[in-house]
């Protein structure tokens, strides 16, 4: 549920905090009933592994959860009345092997935060070394003192492996201890909202395959009943320590336990890395997964924990000096853009022919689906600061092309019908009207793929998939559209992203968006003929495709002089904002759907986020009139919201309150603004806080592959600076409140413009320039109660 302004300041106030610091979240102090919330924002993930910020030990936990991308068990969606089309099976998210657990007793008392006391407890997490770190001081129910020190990190050189590094020192006398390291599959957990089909399919859905424990070694192979998917899991130790250690290890179906005792002393350190590795098919046995953790835990001994670390902080290094952004005048939001960027990274940086979930692997919110918010808002992060993790998200969806074709077909349409969302490429949303009529899913794509071709200038992927990507989106919309001999081409009966209005003629969003596509399409088969022979597109099929861009409908309200949202949303009544209760919000979860869908209310940006990313079809006087017609509409039930808003508030001269929606969406995870961050982070929001900055303040836009700038600064920050990665250049961008310096950091000329003002930049140069003053509107309304905080009130 989405916090007003001023429950999220009173909340902000109320609540224990992470400290505030530029490249790090720390957590400090014992508190048990932000766990949940803790575990989502202390993650660890490289996109093929996520691990949640749970404790080592196991319990209090919030929330377990180990994720491998694209690791899934059917359900059944039943319907109360079945209809032609509906999808049948729903997808969710296994938790499987948990390797990260490490039981400690001492004296024989189980290391619990529930008992005893922790005088120091602290957990942080490193943006820059890619690890999660925790020290705790912990006093047993009889009074035994002991430290301990824990970091752990999910690889990105190492894809299959995991690792933790566990020290116990006694601080007091000499203590009997007691290390019981666990690999457990099918823990018990609670199904997300209470869905009984959710539950069902989460309840024990490993079956045991294989189990083997010999030395320091285990592995546990299982498989899931419904979607017929196998995993192994596998756990190797080693010990540096001058103890004696007596070990011993066994294994049965869904339990592999190294257990090690031992008697320390103040002054010595039981020091133990548990390496983690994970594999998962759907189509190799069990033997070969077996041989590949095996394969993946002797890669991550040989480098040795002190070597993957060193890999870790390499990888990030890289990362960061080509995708950092800094942000002066405000360190929170500091602090939560490098948040952001990091999750971002985490959640796509070796998903590798996977898609990028909406949750990453942070938790199982949407049942682990991936949906439109990855094109959209996630791949043009990507595109500018991780080109290689866009590529594989776009390949991964060409993988998925003939699911896309069958559906299409399904539903009586040519080309492709991409799911709204899925995590193996079939649509599972048992919704209708939300999910399978939201085709603008399709165009969305297409933007992925055309952004990452004009920026990575790689040609090898638009012949091998982009193209066919564009093409087949492309003959979905000539089928879905049709002419119109008064009107034009139109595209009826759809739902665009706002899902409060469904099944309209005409969405702006979407009209625009596959007008793009077609262009694309068109375009790209012209400049590859012989690709285009081999997809069978001839010059009449791509001249249908121009013409239906060319004519496509683009609604306005001559009356009011705005575009409509769709067809006829302005002759909707307006929903009485004024009398709707604070607590109703999320709407849905109050109002019957088919009340929102005729009236005007908007869940989240549509129209304002077609002019964003269609803003070479408005005029600047258009986009101004347009949001804030629309902002007095706008209630942002959906995360996806602000970061739009931010943009478009800051293009249209209002950069007070696109500072306000930069910091919303920032904040969204760190601040629990909506209340279920214990499902997980929401990665789409945390990218729309680098959207908001670079593309907000910034004034970035993109526009047929073209990069333009428009930068203006809110008064309350003194100099935003970021850099993008372009054709295998680099430019650098540093703004103030009176000026703008552009500079080639490495790369072949490239141009672009100031405001409207043409350039070009040379490796090596640098161009300063003015900053005109912003346009001046009134600021608009939005709905009573659902304005955004004040950024300001907050720092003054």
């Amino acid at each position: 549920m989405s916090a007003t302004p001023r429950d999220t300041r009173r909340l902000q106030e109320e609540r224990p905090s992470y400290e505030v610091a530029p490249w790090e979240l720390r957590w400090r102090g014992l508190d048990l009933e932000a766990l949940k919330r803790t575990e989502s924002t202390f993650a660890l993930s490289n996109g093929h592994i996520g691990i949640r910020g749970s404790f080592e030990e196991g319990e209090p936990r919030g929330l377990p959860g180990t994720y491998l991308n694209g690791f899934f068990e059917r359900r059944p969606l039943p319907y109360a009345e079945a209809g032609y089309g509906y999808p049948e099976d729903g997808q969710t998210v296994v938790n499987v092997t948990d390797g990260k657990i490490i039981r400690l007793l001492v004296e024989d008392e189980p290391l619990d935060m529930r008992y005893g006391a922790a005088p120091f407890h602290e957990r942080t997490l490193d943006f820059r070394s890619g690890t999660l770190r925790r020290v705790t001081e912990w006093v047993s129910p009889t009074g035994r003192r002991v430290r301990i020190r824990s970091e752990r990190l999910v690889s990105f050189t190492q894809r299959a492996v995991a690792a933790i590094h566990f020290e116990v020192e006694a601080l007091d006398g000499p203590l009997n201890v007691v290390l019981q390291s666990d690999l457990l599959a099918n823990e018990p957990v609670e199904a997300a909202g209470g869905d009984p089909r959710v539950a069902a399919a989460l309840d024990r859905p490993l079956v045991a395959d294989f189990a083997m424990a010999e030395g320091d070694h285990a592995v546990l192979a299982h498989h899931t009943r419904r979607s017929d998917l196998r995993m192994a899991a596998a756990m190797e130790h080693e010990f540096d320590t001058e103890c004696d250690l007596r070990r011993e290890i066994q294994a049965e179906e869904d339990l592999a336990r190294l257990t090690v005792a031992t008697q320390i002393s103040p002054g010595t350190v039981l020091r133990m890395t548990k390496f983690v590795a994970y594999g998962w098919s759907s189509q190799r046995s069990t033997p070969a997964l077996r041989a590949q953790v095996d394969a993946a835990l002797a890669g991550a001994r040989r480098t040795g924990w002190q070597g993957l670390l060193d890999e870790q902080r390499a990888y990030l290094d890289d990362f960061w000096s080509h995708a950092d952004v800094e942000l002066d005048g405000d360190a929170e939001l500091q602090q939560a853009l490098r948040f952001a960027l990091f999750h971002v990274l985490q959640a796509g940086a070796r998903g590798e022919t996977r898609a990028i979930p909406a949750k990453g692997l942070t938790g199982p919110g949407y049942d682990g689906h991936a949906f439109w918010d990855t094109e959209t808002f996630v791949l043009p992060v990507l595109t500018y600061t991780q080109p290689d993790a866009v590529r594989d998200a776009l390949v991964w969806r060409h993988s998925t092309l003939d699911k896309a074709r069958a559906r299409a077909r399904q539903l009586g349409q040519a080309g492709a019908a991409f799911p709204w969302r899925t995590i193996d490429g079939q649509e599972c949303s048992g919704y209708w009207p939300a999910g399978t009529a939201a085709f603008h899913v399709d165009a969305d794509i297409a933007d992925a793929v055309a952004r990452y071709v004009a920026v990575t200038g790689d040609e090898e992927f638009e012949r091998a998939y982009g193209i066919e990507l564009l093409v087949e989106t492309a003959r979905l919309w000539m089928s879905l559209g049709h002419h119109d001999v008064h009107a034009g081409f139109r595209i009826d009966g759809v739902t665009g992203p706002d899902e409060y209005s469904a099944i309209a003629d005409n969405n702006v969003f979407t009209n625009l968006m596959a007008q793009r596509n077609l262009r694309m399409a068109a375009e790209h088969c012209e400049r590859h003929p012989d690709v285009a022979r081999s997809l069978d597109v001839d010059e009449e099929e791509a001249a249908r495709w121009r013409d239906a861009a060319h004519r496509m409908v683009v609604p306005y309200d001559e009356s009011l002089d705005v575009h409509e949202q769709s067809e006829e949303f302005t002759d909707h009544a307006v929903w009485d904002f004024a009398d709707t209760p604070r607590d109703h919000y999320p709407m849905l979860l109050h109002y019957p759907y088919f009340d929102l869908y005729r009236k005007q209310v908007v869940k989240q940006a549509d129209l304002v986020l077609a002019m964003h990313l269609r803003g070479d079809a408005f005029t600047p006087e258009q986009k101004a009139r347009n949001f804030a017609y629309y902002e007095r509409l706008t209630v942002r039930d959906s995360s996806l919201s602000a970061c739009t808003q931010s943009v478009l508030a800051a293009e249209c001269g209002h950069l007070e309150l696109a500072y306000d929606y930069l910091a919303e969406a920032a904040l969204a995870d760190l601040h629990d603004l909506h209340g279920n961050v214990h499902n997980g982070l929401h990665i789409a929001s945390l990218a729309g806080a680098w959207i908001a900055t670079v593309a907000g303040f910034g004034g970035m836009r993109d526009h047929d592959g073209r990069l333009t700038f428009a930068p203006r600064l809110p008064e309350e920050l003194t100099g935003i600076a970021f850099r993008l990665t372009v054709c295998d250049g680099q430019i650098g961008v540093r703004i103030t409140s009176k000026e703008a310096t552009y500079e080639l950091l490495r790369g072949r000329e490239l141009s672009t413009s100031h405001h409207g003002e043409p350039f070009v930049l040379r490796a090596g140069e640098s161009r300063t320039l003015p900053i005109p003053p912003p346009p001046s509107h009134p600021r608009p309304r939005q709905p009573p109660g659902r304005e955004p905080a004040r950024r300001r009130q907050t720092w003054t």
